[in-house]
């Protein structure tokens, strides 16, 4: 559990510094902010429905329109906020990682062809509702689990697979409806009050780094 623990803070607390370094103006931070909130009060209302939310929505959208960087932060606080309503507990810090790296992977590829096509921003939606599952998964085996086997995780992987099939069909359903004209109106308070100017910049420099 500990290892583990230090394993997601050594690769969350990198982004988390360059942002705070960044130069960031106080509009700028308005706008993740209310982002964030949306992301996270929209998981309340779902939470009679297993995995079916749309947080992870809102925060592909925003990653891809403003950036690793935003998206990043977004589904980190996303997370912190929503479990003020849930429950907030030791699945709250991977919560924001996963969240977090969601909205980062999506920032990073917001220029290729996968996050600007319909079709491609619904296999990434189906993707990584499984991934964050998955993430979840490991949280409870490694933090709750007695007795740690190969038969013990093939079962509890399998017996989530309902739910993270929901994750997965809800971020397509939302992804596929709305996720154009959500794009369209964070582009256009994006290019009227200038926000964010290089992290179209940022996303193809860091994506190109990454490869």
């Amino acid at each position: 559990m500990l290892l583990s623990f230090i394993i997601m803070l050594a690769s969350f607390l990198p982004f988390m510094i360059r942002f705070s370094r960044r130069k960031i103006l106080t509009r700028e931070l308005v706008v993740l902010a209310i982002l964030a909130a949306i992301a996270a009060v929209s998981r309340v209302p779902f939470s009679s429905l297993p995995s079916v939310q749309p947080t992870t929505f809102v925060i592909i959208v925003a990653a891809v329109t403003l950036g690793p960087q935003s998206g990043f932060v977004i589904g980190t606080l996303a997370a912190m906020v929503s479990n003020l309503f849930l429950g907030q507990g030791p699945w709250t810090p991977w919560q924001m990682y996963a969240w977090g790296m969601i909205g980062l992977m999506a920032g990073l590829l917001g220029k290729t062809w996968l996050m600007q096509s319909k079709l491609g921003r619904c296999i990434y939606g189906f993707v990584v509702g499984f991934l964050f599952g998955w993430i979840m998964n490991f949280w409870f085996i490694v933090g709750v689990m007695q007795e740690i086997n190969w038969q013990a995780i093939l079962l509890y992987y399998s017996g989530s697979f309902y739910f993270d099939l929901a994750h997965a069909l809800s971020n397509v359903f939302f992804l596929f409806l709305f996720s154009k004209s959500w794009m369209n109106i964070i582009q256009r308070f994006k290019v009227k009050y200038g926000l964010f100017p290089t992290s179209d910049t940022e996303a193809q420099y860091s994506f190109k780094k990454f490869l």
